[in-house]
């Protein structure tokens, strides 16, 4: 668990729907925790990063390739709060979630009995939270209580897991083993701690890797399901490369991309060979289930 501070530097970011993400992945890069706000009304996004003092030291090179990236030049307003103060109103506006029919989400703060019939997902309730709050991990935790239904996956692969909380979810259905990674060091001792915490550490191995560079992925693939809680442009750029390494029959489930982006991230896929089976769209979100047909069954 993150050892706590006095105070936090925080950083807010007002972008419009377009820039999101560009500008979440640069401060995302350099934070323990990031949230989201949609003014409706304005159609704007407010992205709100919080992280340990002097450790934002390469914010503003990351934020000047977002406004390469984007055209966009964000307004950036920092500040400091109380650390205190600040993880007391995460733990009031972080109570138990409850997604679908089977799932809970709760932070390491909460201290009643589990929910009876849901599978309880505990998270460190410390400055990263990784909570589930977020409207694309709520689409792939529905996604996989769909996929619950058909037949067992043998081989299962979290793409950049963050928390963790996407592999420990997997677990908790299929207990067995299955390898998560992720690109962030910081991310994949977070998630081996939270793996444990569940008492499903021995089932995930959690390495750190650059994507399908790794060669422990690619030794253990083919994958019958994988799932890519990303970003929308890593998910393109990558369509290649993960259907490449997904069984014939098998599912991917892909998040991190808005509705306005989901047409770009499909036409991806499908240029190599993969097939939309459902969507699950909250907000401003989606979460895109895809298969790849299994031609040995024609």
């Amino acid at each position: 668990m993150t050892a706590r501070v006095e105070l936090l530097d925080r950083v807010v970011a007002t972008v419009p729907p377009d820039a999101l993400e560009a500008y979440e992945a640069a401060i995302a890069a350099h934070c323990l925790a990031v949230s989201f706000t949609l003014d409706e009304a304005r159609n704007i996004w407010m992205i709100e990063g919080y992280a340990e003092p002097g450790t934002l030291t390469g914010l503003d090179h990351s934020l000047m390739i977002a406004e390469a990236i984007t055209g966009v030049t964000a307004r950036i307003e920092r500040d400091q709060v109380p650390a205190g103060g600040w993880l007391a109103r995460s733990y009031a506006g972080f109570p138990e979630q409850q997604i679908g029919a089977r799932f809970a989400i709760r932070g390491s703060h909460i201290n009643e009995p589990p929910a009876p019939g849901r599978l309880t997902i505990t998270l460190d309730a410390g400055l990263a939270f990784g909570s589930g709050e977020h409207q694309s991990t709520r689409g792939c935790l529905l996604a996989l209580e769909q996929r619950y239904r058909q037949r067992r996956p043998l081989h299962i692969l979290d793409l950049g897991t963050g928390s963790g909380v996407l592999a420990i979810a997997c677990a908790k259905l299929w207990p067995q083993r299955l390898l998560a990674t992720d690109i962030d060091a910081r991310s994949v001792r977070v998630a081996r701690d939270n793996a444990r915490r569940n008492a499903v550490g021995a089932w995930l191995t959690v390495i750190k890797a650059d994507g399908w560079q790794s060669r422990t992925l690619k030794r253990a693939a083919p994958f019958d399901l994988i799932l890519a809680n990303i970003l929308a442009r890593p998910l393109a750029a990558m369509a290649g490369s993960l259907a490449a390494h997904l069984a014939p029959g098998g599912t991917a489930i892909l998040a991190g991309l808005l509705t306005v982006q989901e047409r770009w991230v499909l036409t991806a896929h499908r240029r190599h060979g993969l097939v939309l089976q459902s969507r699950i769209r909250s907000g401003a979100w989606s979460t895109l289930v895809l298969r790849k047909p299994d031609r040995r069954q024609r």
